[in-house]
């Protein structure tokens, strides 16, 4: 079964979620700034191929202490995966993240354009 976010119901027993994503551009960086609540900075990975963003990781089950019986669960637990195409060139070598808040931010510079003066040279 298919929610309203296009994730099936697995999502509910721990085996896969995905995180909301904002995509932004500021005159330096394109921003990606995912919502990851619970999550601690150990368990997030991100690395980048080309003009591709992966960010994964896992929210782990908090400690439910003396829970007898479970009335609801909407918390989505377990890894969790996206993949964001940035059609914007980016320097892969000054790419940074931070999490804080449950929001990881990664800012991925804008590759600068630079002018180049040719020579013309003749026969």
């Amino acid at each position: 079964m298919t929610d309203l976010y296009g994730q099936g119901s697995d999502r509910m027993r721990g085996e896969s979620w995905r995180p909301a994503v904002d995509v932004f551009e500021t005159e330096d960086s394109v921003v990606l700034r995912l919502e990851l609540p619970g999550v601690v900075s150990q368990d997030v990975r991100v690395n980048t191929d080309g003009s591709r963003v992966r960010i994964s990781g896992t929210r782990r089950i908090p400690g439910t202490g003396d829970v007898t019986r479970l009335h609801q669960m909407e918390i989505a637990f377990g890894p969790f995966r996206r993949e964001i195409t940035v059609p914007i060139p980016f320097d892969q070598d000054r790419v940074s993240a931070h999490l804080e808040d449950g929001f990881l931010s990664v800012s991925l510079p804008k590759v600068k354009k630079s002018r180049h003066d040719v020579k013309v040279e003749s026969e």
